[in-house]
């Protein structure tokens, strides 16, 4: 790889990372384009180089915490113990943990939505949606079953356990519990 590819990289990396402090402590209407310049230690030519506006920034901040909520739920549930419904059950608990982290409960539970549209949360495209190892999961647990309406209604469930754990950290235990003993139920256990 060239000097100047891993220039570019890293400064993209820069701006991806003040952008996540940046919309984490303040919110994305709060946060102006001059603020996360400044944190990154780039210019302003250097952030348009790289996206068209803080829209596009947003959307990429967002795509690297999706990322890494993802890898680790994946993670997770691939080395858990136990038979598949034990294993999406860790999935479920590694990405309700996630929950808890400041980043998370704003960009992604909070604002990506209203940032990003509900749209975008409606369809399997995304590589690094949770929803995608829910319809593994699904897929494994109820073969010769079409898994995407099943691993949405995980998802919508998974996603509202998420807001009240984003809301109130000590429900975090509480929403898991439902959350398994719902799993338990649909696949007959």
């Amino acid at each position: 790889m060239s000097l100047k590819v891993e220039q570019g990289e890293a400064t993209r990396a820069a701006l991806v990372d003040a952008a996540i402090a940046l919309f984490t402590d303040k919110g994305f209407a709060e946060t102006s384009t001059t603020e996360i310049v400044r944190r990154a230690g780039v210019t302003r030519g250097a952030l348009y180089h790289h996206f068209a506006d803080k829209e596009e920034l947003f959307r990429a901040a967002h795509a690297a915490i999706e990322k890494d909520i993802y890898q680790r739920a994946r993670t997770a549930a691939e080395t858990a113990e136990g038979d598949a419904v034990e294993r999406l059950k860790v999935g479920l608990d590694s990405f309700l943990g996630s929950c808890l982290e400041p980043a998370v409960r704003r960009i992604v539970l909070i604002e990506g939505p209203l940032v990003l549209g509900w749209e975008r949360s409606l369809d399997f495209d995304n590589p690094y949606c949770s929803r995608r190892l829910l319809r593994a999961s699904v897929r494994e647990l109820r073969p010769g079953e079409a898994p995407e309406p099943l691993a949405h209604l995980l998802f919508g469930a998974l996603w509202q356990a998420g807001l009240v754990i984003a809301a109130a950290p000590d429900k975090r235990a509480e929403m898991a519990g439902s959350l398994h003993r719902m799993i338990d139920t649909l696949f007959d256990r």
